[in-house]
Parts: C-alpha cells; sequence; structure tokens
C-alpha cells in the first residue's frame, strides 16, 4: 500500500543544494500544468472518477487538489516574500477534496487555472534572489518555519507525487 500512497518515495530535502538543483525544481514545478493536462484531458468521466489507490482520492480530486494546492503554494510564497516569517493560513486538504467542486466539477477549470497561475508563479521563482530563498514562513499545523528554497522543492517533489499516481493508475488499468 506504501507504494500506492508514495509512488516517488515520501518526500525528503537535500543537505546540500545547489543553484543547479534549484533551477532543475523550478523547471519540474513549470511542467506540471502540461504534464498533468497531457495524462488527465482524454480521460473518461468514470475514469476521472476511479480511485487511484483503495481509500484514496480519485483523478478529478487530485486534479482539483493540485489547483487548490497551487493556489495555497502561489500565496504561501508571496506572502513570505513580502512579510517577515509571517506564519500562514492552513488548509485541510480532505475536506476540500470532499466539496462538490473538487468531487463532482469538470477538471477543465482547475487545469486552466493551474496553467495561468503558473505563469505567474514561475516569473516569481525564476527572479529569486539569494536573500529571497531564504525567506521563511511558519506553518501552524507543522508547529515549524519553512524556507522558500525548501518549498520550492516540496511543491516540485508534490507535482510529481500525484502525477504519478495517476500515471500509476492508467497503467494498471491499461488506459492510454
Amino acid at each position: 500500500m506504501q507504494h500506492l500512497r508514495f509512488p516517488i518515495g515520501e518526500f525528503s530535502f537535500p543537505e546540500n543544494v545547489t543553484k543547479t538543483q534549484i533551477q532543475t525544481w523550478i523547471a519540474e514545478i513549470k511542467q506540471l500544468p502540461s504534464q498533468l493536462s497531457q495524462e488527465v484531458l482524454h480521460l473518461s468521466d468514470n475514469q476521472l472518477d476511479t480511485p487511484y489507490r483503495p481509500e484514496g482520492w480519485t483523478i478529478r480530486q487530485v486534479v482539483h487538489h493540485l489547483a487548490d494546492s497551487s493556489i495555497n503554494g502561489f500565496i504561501r510564497f508571496k506572502l513570505a516574500l513580502t512579510e517577515e516569517n509571517p506564519t500562514i493560513k492552513p488548509y485541510l486538504e480532505q475536506p476540500w477534496a470532499e466539496l462538490p467542486d473538487a468531487k463532482n466539477a469538470p477538471i477543465a477549470p482547475s487545469l486552466q487555472l493551474m496553467e495561468g497561475l503558473y505563469v505567474r508563479w514561475l516569473i516569481l521563482l525564476e527572479n529569486l534572489s539569494e536573500a529571497d530563498l531564504q525567506k521563511t514562513f511558519i506553518h501552524p499545523d507543522h508547529e515549524k518555519q519553512f524556507v522558500v528554497v525548501g518549498v520550492i522543492a516540496l511543491y516540485a517533489w508534490h507535482g510529481k507525487h500525484h502525477l504519478a499516481h495517476i500515471v500509476n493508475l492508467k497503467k494498471e488499468k491499461g488506459w492510454k
């Protein structure tokens, strides 16, 4: 079950981060909207409503979750860059995934939202200074401080993590 839940492994932040690694993470974030669209646009409603694992979210919920997470991530970055170590507002992912817009809505609006949002987010990410990379925010649910460079790594992993859920389910089911 662990391989279904964490198909690319759990997130781990490397001890030594290079500029090349940061550029790789930013490139991975940049690719997510198009990769996601490529994997899901041709799926039927029945396929979209298939959970990627027992008691897991459906592909539809994963797509909407990625949009929700991206909105929150973008705002967290902007708060960290414009305020001194702000405490961010967390959101409860599971209840959000159970709302009607996540369970039943067409996926096209979330894909479009991500496409537009990522244009702005990438401009921000591609223009971070060394000082910006070290800025922080507090996540009250985790009771710890997050550093911008670490959050870049986390969002790169997060996108690949959920994309792998979809790709693996499609392989398992024999869907093209």
